[in-house]
């Protein structure tokens, strides 16, 4: 048996898979998001270690004949936080999260420093991990002054479980600290922030061996010492990999918190002025690009909230058939946006509402407008050299049919459903911790799943959409001066 461990931002899934790659059982453990300002976001790692051992506990009870037999884990994880750590591996303060803007000067301070695009291939986004660490040194520096290592989520989780400061190279690339060409850390940018490489975890590919379980968690567990934790994944590579978007010219779109139109490269190409993420990939010499959308069923979500119904209630008022657009448009930027504006403080809006516009109104305008964002997403990919005939979608909101005839309509490209089955990013990290067991063949291993349906784009909606996409992009430079 394989293990994986998903620490995402509102929960830890573990993930029991067999040698024959089926899935076996889950368990998880729930997490909260501290606000304590605008644009803040945090976490105690503490609460990480609880909500893993609460989706172990769920898990191992489950199934505990199988969970005896696990022989490797693989770990994924929210990217970008900044968990700091003293010389003694005490947290000096809440983990900053990858959704935290606070540091946004701080980001277009270091984003000015021609070396950081040459070197990453990324903009310095206010999400990513070397601008928390500035804001820090601007704001904190008395705890700025203690930090003796700077660990990833996932990698913090790593620490708990094996006593040792790992990282790899796909979650490792959302730092702004790592040459994503070269793999490998860059001092230059690391003494920009006022780091050195001491600071900073060791770095392997996310299918070796990134350390062996302790004994005290393995006796817990009721599972073998030292069994090997790979290197893992950030949470989108994980994905990937639990696709088996790996090979060139394979892509997802991910429905989820956040939205990601997420290519597969098998070479680096970067283009930074694009606002595409480009990234290593957790396999070895493989590349991949990303379009991300901050509020995807984050909208969605919202929504429920404002008008008190479920989200599912709210999707299903729409019916099956997808409907011309009414001309009610939602920008979906309730915490800023990544790509392609690279903006921490735009924020969201209806336009076009009038007496008419009933709830489902605002839904449909939500679910396009999220589409809309993944076609910007689909625009900037172009641009950087990507182009995509087909995507599979993934992630919780990708259960309305709804919203993928939209995203398939807006996008114009066919969206494939997989078959019935968990191929997130809790089982790319199984996937990787058993190719660090048992050392097969990564493309083996990580294959795509099959195809259970294909939603294609609505021929006859394809003119009104490329309207409203006309206008939603209109919308951004029309209301910048004006929210941000």
């Amino acid at each position: 048996m394989y293990l994986g461990l998903d620490l995402g931002t509102s929960g830890v899934k573990a993930l029991l898979i067999d040698a024959g790659q089926t899935v076996v059982g889950s368990g998880h453990g729930a997490l909260d998001v501290s606000r304590p300002h605008p644009g803040w976001s945090e976490q105690d790692p503490s609460h990480w270690i609880r909500a893993c051992e609460d989706a172990i506990a769920e898990l191992k009870a489950s199934h505990p004949r199988q969970f005896a037999a696990v022989k490797g884990i693989g770990l994924s994880g929210q990217m970008h936080g900044a968990t700091l750590l003293d010389a003694a591996d005490h947290v000096l303060r809440p983990c900053i999260l990858w959704n935290d803007t606070r540091s946004h000067i701080e980001a277009a301070a270091l984003d000015a420093d021609p070396r950081f695009r040459a070197l990453t291939g990324n903009i310095v986004f206010p999400g990513f991990t070397a601008p928390k660490l500035a804001w820090v040194k601007n704001n904190e520096p008395a705890i700025f002054a203690k930090v003796a290592k700077v660990l990833l989520p996932k990698d913090f989780l790593r620490l708990w479980a094996t006593g040792e400061h790992i990282s790899e190279m796909s979650d490792s690339a959302g730092t702004s600290w790592l040459d994503v060409g070269k793999r490998r850390w860059s001092l230059d940018l690391l003494a920009a922030t006022s780091l050195d490489e001491s600071q900073m975890p060791f770095l392997v590919e996310g299918t070796q061996k990134a350390g062996g379980l302790r004994g005290e968690l393995a006796s817990k567990w009721g599972i073998e010492a030292g069994i090997p934790i790979a290197g893992g994944a950030g949470d989108n590579a994980a994905s990937a990999c639990g696709m088996g978007t790996v090979g060139a010219g394979h892509a997802f779109v991910s429905l989820g918190t956040s939205g990601v139109l997420f290519a597969a490269n098998a070479s680096y190409l970067p283009n930074p002025a694009s606002a595409v993420h480009t990234f290593c990939h957790a396999l070895p010499d493989t590349w991949h690009q990303m379009g991300v959308i901050l509020s995807a069923t984050d909208s969605l979500n919202w929504l429920s909230e404002i008008t008190g119904k479920g989200a599912g209630e709210l999707t299903s008022e729409l019916g099956d058939t997808l409907k011309a657009p009414t001309g009610v448009s939602f920008l979906p930027y309730l915490s800023g946006e990544r790509t392609p504006h690279n903006d921490s403080a735009i924020r969201g809006s209806f336009t076009g509402l009038a007496h008419e516009s009933s709830r489902a109104v605002l839904t449909q305008a939500v679910l396009e407008g999220v589409a809309f964002a993944f076609r910007d997403s689909l625009e900037a990919l172009k641009t950087a050299g990507t182009t995509l005939t087909r995507v599979t979608a993934i992630g919780g909101g990708s259960r309305s049919r709804y919203w993928l005839k939209a995203i398939a309509t807006a996008l114009q490209v066919p969206v494939d459903i997989p078959a019935d089955g968990d191929f997130g990013a809790a089982f790319g990290a199984a996937r990787l911790g058993l190719i660090a067991a048992t050392g097969a063949d990564p493309l083996a291993v990580c294959t795509a799943p099959r195809t259970d349906a294909t939603v294609e784009p609505d021929a006859a909606l394809a003119g009104a959409y490329a309207d409203a996409y006309h206008r939603y992009r209109a919308l951004y430079p029309a209301i910048r001066g004006v929210t941000a």
